[in-house]
């Protein structure tokens, strides 16, 4: 890796493009090196994942609307949207809005986290949608995600977004157009201009993830994956972008980021170097924001030796400044502590999650968000007796650079009325690659067939299942195959539109 030195320059310096952060993401978008055969195996695992909880999301009211506006938007040549017979096809951006949608809805597919967070699983509808629109093959594809991947993680490993309120689909947007550029073979120069192009139209605020929140949630990443795709059709025809888009006295740095003092330091692979990103990145076991995993498991774990949850005096997790601040009571949301809020909003509760996790044992994506599970009177009690604070240990190990050291849990203190105490820890969630059960291939599969479990017929799953596992071998025009189909009549229509 080479780490890059990105800071604002006046435009009177005339920064040249090869000095830019922009020209060198397009480099290693550029660059034709092989993929790697452990990072091939990982791609494949993560669309498996991803069409895991897009079609168990298939009939949600948000990816029934965004499924019903790319429907409306038909192209003879286009791509295929989930859930839908794939000899329907719609334009490329819109079948990356709605897929992107249904992926995101449910928050169980994988993330990275760092100096920002990420799911970089997002990156896999836009590149898969352009390249079933121009017919690429599957090797095509499996590079295009390897670098979407790479530039995402490594964007996410140096510059902090979320402390300055802005929403982390601003690293997804160039690292998709990146991906689409290696998927196409296009020059370094287009490359540069598509990224600039994306990351202009891609920064928008935090609110998405704050108070009360809504389906946008979900449909952010989507959004970012349709901006993508238009961003690298306008260059392809000859236009440019917004340029120095990181550097520039205006940019985005000096105004939305660090401001004009700013220096970051973009560690990105050197030329001839594999792109292997993908494999530090890590997937969810349990449908919820994945600062939660760990808690989950622990949660699970420390209910064996509680006999009598009305016992409970109060609890309090010590966990990461992220942690506390987005997901905890230092958040300061009303709606996280309210029986009546969203799923999204409950999802980003760790407060929540942690009672129903304690009360149950187990976590299910529909089941344990349910309005008649959120509103139990036991459970709000509980939940009303739980609240975070930051430990500066944890936020350090969720810091690390060193990955041994890199940690997403926290310390739990459960304080009975009887004055004893329980205590216990966890840093990593069961299914990290350092827990205690590792997903590999056969998790990644038995999590598909839960997940869409009485939603397609066996049939089916046997055949995409097939088909992805065989996806270096998918010859051009075959990677309509990889989209999966509920029977005739199993989908949802919503409310018209202006469409």
């Amino acid at each position: 890796m080479i780490n890059y030195d990105v800071k604002v320059s006046p435009s009177k310096a005339g920064l040249k493009r090869e000095d830019q952060l922009a020209w060198k993401i397009a480099g290693v978008a550029a660059d034709k090196v092989a993929v790697p055969k452990d990072v091939t195996a990982m791609i494949i695992n993560r669309i498996i994942d991803n069409a895991s909880v897009a079609i168990a999301s298939t009939n949600r009211h948000p990816i029934v609307s965004a499924r019903d506006m790319a429907l409306a938007r038909p192209n003879k040549h286009g791509a295929s949207v989930f859930g839908v017979k794939s000899s329907t096809r719609v334009s490329p951006e819109w079948a990356a809005w709605a897929n992107g949608v249904a992926v995101r809805e449910l928050d169980m597919h994988d993330t990275f986290l760092a100096a920002d967070y990420s799911h970089p699983g997002d990156n896999i509808p836009p590149i898969l949608a352009v390249a079933q629109t121009l017919e690429k093959s599957g090797r095509d594809l499996i590079r295009g995600i390897a670098t979407g991947y790479e530039i995402q993680i490594d964007l996410v490993r140096a510059i902090c977004l979320h402390e300055h309120k802005i929403d982390h689909i601003a690293h997804l947007c160039p690292a998709q157009a990146a991906g689409i550029g290696t998927l196409l073979g296009l020059k370094q120069d287009v490359i540069y201009q598509a990224v600039q192009q994306a990351v202009h139209v891609s920064f928008t605020t935090r609110q998405s993830r704050k108070g009360e929140i809504s389906s946008w949630k979900a449909y952010a990443p989507a959004h970012s994956g349709k901006l993508a795709i238009e961003a690298v059709d306008r260059v392809m025809r000859g236009e440019g972008a917004p340029s120095p888009i990181y550097e520039g006295e205006d940019s985005v740095i000096a105004w939305m980021l660090n401001g004009p003092q700013a220096h970051y330091v973009v560690p990105l692979p050197a030329p001839g170097e594999a792109k292997r990103a993908i494999m530090d990145s890590y997937t969810k076991e349990h449908s919820a924001e994945y600062q939660s995993q760990a808690l989950i498991d622990l949660a699970f774990r420390m209910r064996e030796k509680i006999e009598n949850f009305d016992a409970i005096e109060r609890i309090v997790i010590h966990t990461s400044h992220h942690t506390h601040y987005v997901i905890g009571t230092g958040a300061n949301d009303p709606q996280k502590m309210d029986p009546k809020a969203s799923r999204e909003t409950l999802d980003h509760s760790i407060m929540y999650i942690f009672a129903v996790a304690l009360q149950d044992g187990t976590w299910h994506h529909v089941d344990s968000y349910a309005p008649k599970r959120a509103g139990r009177e036991d459970t709000v009690k509980l939940w009303h007796k739980i609240e975070t604070t930051e430990d500066p240990e944890w936020t350090r190990r969720y810091r690390a650079t060193d990955p041994n050291e890199l940690s997403f849990g926290g310390r739990v203190e459960i304080f009975m009325r009887d004055g004893s105490r329980l205590e216990d820890e966890m840093a990593v969630a069961n299914a990290h690659p350092l827990g205690a059960r590792p997903f590999g291939r056969d998790d990644y599969i038995r999590k598909f067939q839960i997940m869409t479990d009485g939603i397609i017929t066996t049939r089916e799953s046997n055949r995409f299942l097939e088909a992805v596992q065989d996806l270096p071998k998918l010859a051009a025009g075959d990677l309509h195959q990889l989209n999966v189909v509920l029977p005739a009549g199993a989908l949802t229509i919503g409310k018209p539109g202006i469409l």
